[in-house]
């Protein structure tokens, strides 16, 4: 068995970054990984403006008791052409231009207004009120490749005026689920059958990595098979099989993929749960064979294939980040594989805390339902107590 950084290792190599890219629409572009720079043409805002409603006028002006005219009025979208000479006042609204001449906004709770004059409260606000051009960005700005535009990037994309981005292709990764006992959702069950759920879970996984994801129909538990699933499957960026990874009489997953000329990079890795895990090249596609409980493949899903998206999408080549916090509860030592376990973060009086759950089977969806992060717990770990710290990987952040 190799280790599970081995193993990410070995999926990285199988994985190199696209090498296509496309154009589509910002609205259309949440989440999607940039492939070129976005760069601001002008700066933002492109103007002075005003950032509350009130009074443009001129520093010098604007003491309290003064009488100054108003000339004319600004608005957002439509600015004063007359400029502020001494003693003179712009009516102005929130966003709007200020005039040329004018360097402070009395704000109109500040003064009285009398006709087409006013006249400066004597305790009037010392603040200009003036956001200056360019203070949020100047001309030039970038928002740099290799990153997922989150919904505060694409609002800046909408502010440099683009309308559409170039990004990287989603990865295509084609889902095998396994197993002579599956149906799909919504069939009628037999006795010994079981809902095929782990492919559903593991799509929404890599679709939220990244991924363009198609969960193909069950493979039954034999050669043919397992042949037309894999070979529908070929020419995706990256195929994952999920059951049959194992030694049992009916796991031939690695067998067939054999026969059909997989170059095998790993088969077995240190780590629980997912021991049965194999990676190699199929078909000239990365190819990751997956155990079938469901929890497995979500763990092995998290710590192995979300890193390799991420990779094949210019993010780099990292393994899950890593945080730590104290414990809630006293855990047990550890075996001899490193173990993902399933646990929540609490808020304890305001302290950060991580409780890992007594109940662990790699069977228990509803378990890794209620979990927000996994602990992690390196070979041969000892016991630890209620406020020792320990690493944990988030769950629903990536």
């Amino acid at each position: 068995m190799i280790s599970p950084a081995q193993a990410l290792a070995r999926i990285f190599d199988l994985t190199p970054p696209q090498q296509t890219s496309e154009t589509v629409a910002l609205a259309a572009a949440g989440g999607r990984v940039l492939a070129e720079d976005i760069v601001a043409a002008r700066a933002q805002p492109p103007f002075a403006a005003s950032a509350m409603d009130g009074y443009a006028v001129r520093s010098e002006d604007a003491t309290g008791g003064n009488w100054l005219r108003i000339i004319g009025g600004s608005i957002a979208g439509r600015g004063c052409d007359q400029p502020v000479r001494r003693n003179e006042a712009v009516r102005i609204l929130t966003g709007a231009p200020v005039p040329e001449g004018a360097d402070r906004i009395v704000i109109q709770e500040d003064v009285f207004v009398d006709g087409d004059r006013i006249r400066i409260a004597e305790n009037a606000d010392r603040k200009n009120y003036v956001r200056a051009a360019g203070g949020d960005y100047p001309a030039g700005q970038k928002i740099s490749a290799n990153q997922p535009l989150n919904p505060a990037l694409i609002s800046m994309a909408a502010a440099m005026n683009v309308s559409q981005v170039v990004v990287w292709k989603r990865p295509v990764v084609s889902i095998i689920p396994t197993g002579d006992e599956l149906r799909e959702p919504g069939c009628e069950l037999k006795a010994h059958e079981i809902t095929a759920s782990s492919g559903y879970g593991l799509a929404a996984m890599l679709d939220k990595a990244g991924a363009e994801s198609r969960l193909l129909p069950v493979a039954a538990d034999n050669r043919d098979s397992l042949v037309r699933s894999f070979k529908m499957a070929a020419h995706s960026d990256m195929i994952v099989s999920l059951g049959g990874a194992s030694v049992g009489d009916r796991d031939l997953v690695a067998g067939v993929a054999a026969e059909l000329g997989m170059d095998l990079a790993f088969h077995n890795v240190a780590v629980r749960p997912g021991k049965p895990l194999l990676a190699g090249r199929l078909f000239d596609d990365p190819f990751v064979g997956l155990p079938g409980n469901p929890v497995s493949a979500m763990v092995c899903g998290r710590i192995f294939l979300v890193p390799a998206i991420h990779a094949m999408l210019h993010r780099g080549w990292k393994p899950p980040e890593r945080f730590r916090s104290p414990l809630a509860a006293p855990v047990s030592g550890n075996g001899i594989r490193q173990h993902y376990m399933r646990a929540e973060l609490l808020n304890r009086d305001g302290q950060p805390m991580l409780r890992v759950f007594k109940r662990q089977d790699s069977s228990l969806i509803s378990v890794y339902c209620d979990a927000d992060a996994l602990a992690v717990r390196p070979p041969q770990d000892p016991a630890r107590a209620e406020g020792e710290y320990l690493e944990y990987i988030p769950l629903n952040h990536y």
